[in-house]
């Protein structure tokens, strides 16, 4: 292929994946309360949380999936708004000074600094609440799938999952800990969230069985490698999160030192995409959208 056919493909993409957030924040902006007034502060922390400049990798991570599998676009946008919701809600939760007391978030103030601690619970709270009902609301779904796919969001968010993976982070994270023990944690807190994800693009679909097993591996590095980049931003002065907020903590990064995270980022990448070609045969959109992510 030709520089010249691959810049056209690459544009395309790029092009695509422009009208898919674009789809994203405006179905979200549909979804979430309007503020019917200045005093009306939860649904203004709510929106300013789930609304606020992002790369929207989740949700765009759904819908690439979901369509790659052959399933329908139309519930496929708003289980990936649902996702967006959980996870903006689990970022004002991390953020709020009795876990992670950050600072900034994506390039702005945190929701609790914005609109107070209060208004930052009940807004995250509400996001997910919101979340379920957007699930249980979505229209030309068998009951049994929808079902299951409440069920995928539940088990995703209690505590088994992204709330055992912040109670680890914050209890044994202080403590030193085996490497084998940082990857446990940093699959719960982020790793649980992208399987939650491949699941729904499953079961909206009509793929084939095996195909559920490697969309979870694929789920598996690519949370790893999530968390490892994230881990990597701590140390990046042109990152729009709060710099050294992992001092004193025990991750990967503290303990195998910079270049050992790159060289496992890049194994974990290069395993999720093994996983895309066994699962996609011959994928081509999702893996270029992580290396736009990771590149």
């Amino acid at each position: 292929m030709t520089a010249y056919a691959t810049a056209a493909i690459d544009s395309g993409f790029t092009e695509h994946l422009m009208q898919l957030r674009a789809a994203v924040d405006g179905r979200l902006d549909e979804l979430l309360p309007a503020a019917s007034n200045e005093r009306d502060l939860v649904a203004a922390a709510i929106r300013d949380g789930a609304l606020a400049p992002g790369k929207r990798m989740r949700p765009l991570l759904l819908l690439l999936a979901a369509d790659g599998l052959g399933a329908d676009q139309r519930p496929a946008l708003d289980l990936a708004c649902a996702i967006e919701m959980v996870h903006a809600a689990s970022l004002i939760l991390d953020d709020m000074p009795c876990m992670d007391n950050a600072q900034l978030r994506r390039g702005k103030p945190t929701v609790h600094l914005t609109f107070g601690e209060d208004i930052a619970i009940l807004a995250a709270v509400a996001l997910l609440s919101r979340a379920f009902g957007v699930v249980a609301s979505i229209d030309g779904l068998r009951p049994l799938v929808r079902t299951q796919l409440v069920e995928v969001l539940a088990n995703t968010i209690g505590s088994q999952g992204l709330v055992k993976g912040q109670l680890q982070d914050l209890r044994d994270g202080k403590h030193a800990r085996t490497e084998e023990e940082i990857a446990a944690t940093n699959n719960l807190k982020t790793g649980v969230l992208f399987g939650a994800i491949m699941d729904m693009a499953y079961l909206l679909s009509d793929a084939p069985k095996p195909v559920r097993g490697v969309l979870q591996r694929f789920a598996v590095e690519l949370g790893h490698a999530v968390q490892l980049f994230d881990d990597l931003q701590d140390i990046n002065p042109n990152s729009d999160k709060d710099q050294g907020k992992d001092d004193g903590k025990s991750t990967l990064l503290a303990l195998c030192g910079e270049q050992k995270v790159r060289e496992r980022l890049d194994g974990h990448l290069a395993r999720a995409q093994i996983c895309l070609d066994e699962a996609y045969r011959g994928d081509v959109y999702i893996g270029r959208f992580l290396r736009m992510l990771f590149g």
